[in-house]
């Protein structure tokens, strides 16, 4: 028979990554342990400025109870806010004030994963902050978080702190990059277990609850598909468009189509400001002319031309992108033809806002 005390232990597991990797039972978060047959209710305290990183907890918290408990124990995480909240000031909502100064704001997404999405999101960051532009970017794939490891911040924690009634957290800054990701907030081999809405909630904490400053551009790294989180963050966050990203072979394009869909359904109404066709064809390093068409010859350029959308930029395959990306220096800042490539499409997307 499972009891509080067993509940207790399993819950230090969980620990609070902006508290000093404190746990919840060290911190005296957890309220309230509730056991009735089958059943374990677990009741979570939150300040009157609500933690940004309530959600992760509250999964956290579950997750760890599932580990520990018998199977078929049915699990429920509640939340209470210890003290209520003062009214909100009125004019600019507490999250859309720090994208007050935001000129872009602009979602990378793709219909399907294994596209390169993340690394022409990181690589895109940077090359626009060399033509100078001000550029942040907010890690939006919330159960593959790939940044950190892509730009040598793993083990980082942004800093917090406390303005009135609200926590701000700062960005990393890196390669004159703001950069934002829940990879900071969890450990490299912890996996996130959270349903639709607790994955929303979560992100949109870590994009309105950052103190982004004055940006050219914030780009956000979307995670692949068409669900539930996208459609949360187009109407919560104010994206000014999307790019879309694909590789050349027909299973790619033919979730791009889907990706384009959901942009121009009435519902989300948002523009495309291009297509970036990765992996256009492999160069091998020891000989910059060759070009050789792998996953096919111009996929993207047909599918661009289709649905009338501007094509970025084709990028490469080339060993020195997946080398940089793995050592935490995107390949945008280099002179390279892969770093060119990049920046090319950096001064395309540029041209075509401003």
């Amino acid at each position: 028979m499972v009891n509080q005390n067993d509940v207790a232990k399993w819950l230090q597991e969980v620990e609070h990554p902006a508290k000093g990797d404190k746990n919840l039972i060290e911190l005296g978060m957890v309220e309230n342990i509730e056991i009735e047959e089958g059943k374990v209710t677990v009741t979570i305290g939150f300040a009157k400025h609500r933690d940004p990183l309530a959600e992760y907890l509250i999964g956290s918290a579950k997750a760890a109870i599932i580990r520990n408990a018998p199977q078929g124990t049915q699990i429920e995480i509640k939340s209470i806010i210890k003290n209520e909240a003062a009214p909100k000031k009125k004019g600019l909502d507490l999250g859309e004030e720090e994208l007050a100064n935001v000129k872009h704001i602009i979602g990378i997404a793709s219909g399907k994963g294994g596209v390169g999405k993340s690394t022409v999101s990181v690589n895109l960051a940077v090359a626009l902050a060399r033509l100078g532009y001000k550029v942040g970017l907010a890690d939006a794939d919330v159960y593959g978080p790939s940044v950190p490891k892509m730009t040598a911040t793993e083990g980082l924690m942004p800093d917090a702190m406390q303005e009135g009634e609200k926590e701000i957290i700062m960005p990393l800054e890196k390669y004159g990059v703001k950069w934002m990701s829940i990879g900071y907030f969890a450990r490299p081999e912890q996996a996130l277990i959270w349903r639709g809405p607790m994955a929303c909630n979560a992100l949109k904490q870590m994009i309105l609850q950052v103190r982004w400053g004055e940006l050219d551009f914030l780009l956000i790294d979307m995670p692949p598909g068409t669900g539930d989180i996208h459609i949360s963050l187009v109407h919560d966050i104010p994206l000014k468009g999307a790019v879309i990203v694909s590789t050349p072979q027909d299973v790619a394009l033919a979730d791009v189509e889907k990706g384009v869909n959901m942009f121009r359904n009435e519902s989300v109404n948002k523009p495309i400001f291009g297509l970036v066709e990765n992996m256009a064809w492999f160069t091998p390093e020891e000989h910059p002319d060759e070009k050789y068409y792998i996953f096919g010859r111009e996929g993207g350029v047909k599918m661009a031309e289709k649905y009338n959308i501007p094509l970025l930029g084709q990028i490469p395959i080339v060993q020195s992108i997946r080398e940089c990306g793995d050592a935490g220096e995107p390949a945008a800042l280099s002179s390279r033809p892969d770093g060119l490539a990049f920046l090319a499409l950096a001064e395309k997307l540029a041209a075509n806002l401003n």
